[in-house]
C-alpha cells in the first residue's frame, strides 16, 4: 500500500517542467558537506509488519502500573477517575480547537468557563486564563505581565531556589537578551533573604507552594512586604495541595500560576500538561491567553463569548509580548472534568490521603539508622531523604523491587549531594510504602 499519492511519472513531469531531471538536483545550491546524508534504511514492510514490529518496541518500555511510584519532583500519579478519558474521547471536544467563530463553539466556550471558574475558586484569584503549555511557561508568562504592569519601569525578578529548577531554567532562556534581571535562584536563600533582595526596580517575587522539596514555607507577612515595595507576588503552586491549605489569595498573591497535571492528566512521558494562570481583576488585560466569559443572547438565554483574547499573536503580531498563541484546551477540558467529578471534598479528601501517607511514609524512613528526613518545616506529600549511598544506587536497587525510587536532588542542589526527594500520593499503599522502607534498610546494610 503506498501512501504517496503521485506516481514516478507525474514525478518526472512535474521536475521536467523545473527544469531538472532528478529531486536531488533541487539541493545543487546546498554544498554536500551540509546535505542531509542518505539513510541507510532497511527495505519496507507491510502495514501488519509495521503495526507488529511498534508493538514489540512499546511492550519493551516499562509499564508504571508494574511499579509502585514515590517520584514526584513536578509530575505525580495521581487516582484519574475513568470517565475523564471517557468524556475527553467524545468526538465534540476532541477535534475541536480553538473557536475563532465564538457564536458556534458553545460547548467549548462552557468547558472552558467552568475551567476558569474552578480554577478561581481553588486559587483564590479573580479570573483564569484557558491555559498554557505547561506549569514553567506559565511562569515566564507572569514574568511578562510582571514587567508589563510596571510599564517596564521595573526589570528586576526575585525567583526562589525553592521552585522547580526547570521552572527558572525555562524562565532564564524566555527572557534571555532583555534587559529583565533574575535574581535570587542561585543560591539558598529562604523567604527572609529574597524580601531583603526587594528594591525601588523589583517588579516581581516568586515563591513555591509548597516548595520544590515539598515543603510548606511561612508566608504571613511576605505579602505586605512585597507589595510595599511595589511588586507584584507571585506563588507556584501545586493545585492538589490548595485542596487543602490556604488558597494563594487567601495569603496575598497577586499572580497564580503552575501544573495543572495532577489534576485528571496522566503522566504520559512528560507531557501535554497544563499550566494554569490565575490573576487579580486588575492584571487580566495584561495576560496571554483567553477569557471566556458569561453573558444573555438576545433572547435572553445564558450565552459563552469570549470575552479577552489579549497581547496574542494571532491580533498583535509583532506588538504582541507573548508567543503564547495556543492553549492547551484538551488538558483543561480534563482538569474540569476532574474537579468536577472531585468536588470541593473530593479534592480535600486526596489531598488529605497524600498529606497523612507522605507523613506516615517519612516517619518510617526517619526511624532507619542510616536515614534521616528534613523535618525543619511542615510538609505535603513530597520530603527529602538524607540517603547513606548516591541515589542512583539505591534507585538501582529499589526497580529490582518493582518501586520507583525518589528525585535525585543533587543533580540540582549540589549541596544536596545524596538526598533524595520522595513523595507519596493516594495512589501508594501502605504495603508499598513498608516495601519500600524495607528495601531502604536493606540497601544500606
Amino acid at each position: 500500500m503506498s501512501y504517496i499519492p503521485h506516481t514516478d511519472a507525474e514525478r518526472q513531469q512535474m521536475l521536467s517542467a523545473i527544469g531538472v531531471s532528478t529531486i536531488e538536483d533541487l539541493f545543487e545550491a546546498v554544498p554536500s558537506t551540509h546535505r542531509f546524508p542518505a539513510l541507510d534504511l532497511p527495505a519496507p514492510l507491510s502495514e501488519m509488519d509495521v503495526i507488529a514490529e511498534l508493538q514489540a518496541l512499546g511492550e519493551a518500555n516499562d509499564n508504571a502500573q508494574d511499579f509502585a511510584i514515590f517520584r514526584g519532583a513536578g509530575a505525580y500519579h495521581h487516582f484519574i477517575p475513568s470517565a475523564v478519558n471517557h468524556i475527553l474521547l467524545r468526538g465534540e471536544f476532541y477535534t475541536a480547537y480553538t473557536p475563532y467563530q465564538p457564536e458556534m463553539s458553545q460547548g467549548t466556550l462552557q468547558a472552558t468557563f467552568e475551567y476558569q471558574s474552578m480554577m478561581c475558586a481553588l486559587t483564590g484569584m479573580d479570573a483564569a486564563n484557558a491555559s498554557h503549555y505547561d506549569g514553567a511557561t506559565s511562569l515566564a508568562e507572569a514574568v511578562t505581565v510582571a514587567v508589563e504592569v510596571s510599564r517596564h519601569k521595573r526589570t528586576k525578578i526575585i525567583l526562589s531556589p525553592a521552585i522547580n529548577p526547570q521552572y527558572r531554567a525555562v524562565v532564564r532562556t524566555y527572557h534571555q537578551g532583555t534587559n529583565i534581571k533574575i535574581v535570587g535562584d542561585k543560591g539558598r536563600a529562604d523567604v527572609s533573604d529574597l524580601v531583603d533582595m526587594l528594591d525601588e526596580n523589583t517588579a516581581m517575587l516568586a515563591v513555591s507552594y509548597p516548595n520544590f522539596f515539598g515543603q510548606i514555607d511561612d508566608f504571613k507577612t511576605l505579602a505586605e512586604k512585597v507589595h510595599e515595595a511595589g511588586a507584584l507576588l507571585v506563588f507556584v503552586a501545586n493545585p492538589m495541595a490548595l485542596g487543602m491549605f490556604k488558597s494563594p489569595g487567601e495569603l496575598g498573591a497577586d499572580i497564580v500560576v503552575g501544573e495543572g497535571q495532577p489534576m485528571g492528566i496522566p503522566l504520559s512521558y512528560g507531557g501535554p500538561y497544563l499550566g494554569f494562570f490565575a490573576t487579580r481583576t486588575e492584571y487580566v488585560r495584561k495576560i496571554a491567553g483567553r477569557i471566556i466569559g458569561e453573558t444573555l443572547d438576545m433572547n435572553g438565554k445564558r450565552a459563552y463569548v469570549m470575552t479577552l483574547r489579549p497581547r496574542e499573536q494571532d491580533i498583535r503580531r509583532e506588538k504582541a509580548s507573548s508567543n503564547i498563541c495556543t492553549n492547551q484546551g484538551l488538558m483543561a477540558l480534563s482538569a474540569s472534568v476532574y474537579m468536577s467529578l472531585m468536588g470541593k471534598y473530593g479534592i480535600r479528601r486526596a489531598a488529605e490521603l497524600c498529606f497523612h501517607k507522605a507523613h506516615y511514609a517519612a516517619k518510617q524512613i526517619n526511624a532507619l539508622e542510616a536515614y534521616s528526613v528534613d523535618m525543619s518545616k511542615p510538609f505535603f506529600n513530597e520530603f527529602v531523604v538524607k540517603c547513606p549511598r548516591p541515589i542512583s544506587e539505591i534507585n538501582d536497587h529499589l526497580y529490582k523491587h518493582g518501586i520507583l525510587g525518589g528525585y535525585d536532588v543533587g543533580k540540582d542542589y549540589p549541596h544536596l549531594k545524596d538526598h533524595m526527594l520522595v513523595c507519596v500520593t493516594e495512589m501508594n499503599r501502605k504495603d508499598e510504602i513498608d516495601a519500600l522502607v524495607s528495601a531502604l534498610k536493606e540497601v544500606s546494610a
